[in-house]
């Protein structure tokens, strides 16, 4: 569980599950979260990762509220990935996301997710909110 929910991360659920359950898991949604498409009823499968309340990646199936509606999307490749691309992940804007961009430049691409953190305008929270939905 990911996005806009109090205690994100990874939550064991018993089969059957759907996104409801999920949600208690995740302490629930914070205030602004924008919960308009979101499906609590769905079931949820095996190793699905449910993103609340953020914009789609640019490219992601439906293209463009499959996360925001609490469906998957793929994680944005911090190697490859447009300014723009990178503006749609919560807590980025165009500042943010030139920094990226320039850290990748400077020290020839993001090797793990990690590394994110060393990028100037990146503290600890944000970190943890961009690190489920990124891959090097």
């Amino acid at each position: 569980m990911s996005g806009k929910v109090r205690q994100p991360g990874i939550h064991r659920l018993p089969a059957g599950s759907r996104v409801a359950d999920a949600l208690r898991a995740a302490g629930g949604i914070k205030a602004d979260a924008d919960t308009a498409g979101l499906n609590r009823a769905r079931l949820l499968m095996d190793g699905e990762q449910v993103v609340v309340g953020v914009p789609a990646p640019v490219g992601a199936a439906g293209g463009g509220g499959a996360a925001a509606a609490g469906g998957t999307a793929g994680p944005i490749g911090l190697n490859a990935a447009t300014a723009e691309q990178l503006e749609t992940l919560p807590g980025v804007g165009p500042v943010l996301a030139q920094h990226i961009i320039d850290y990748r430049t400077e020290h020839g691409g993001f090797r793990s997710v990690d590394e994110l953190s060393e990028v100037k305008g990146i503290g600890d929270r944000r970190f943890a909110d961009l690190q489920p939905l990124v891959r090097p």
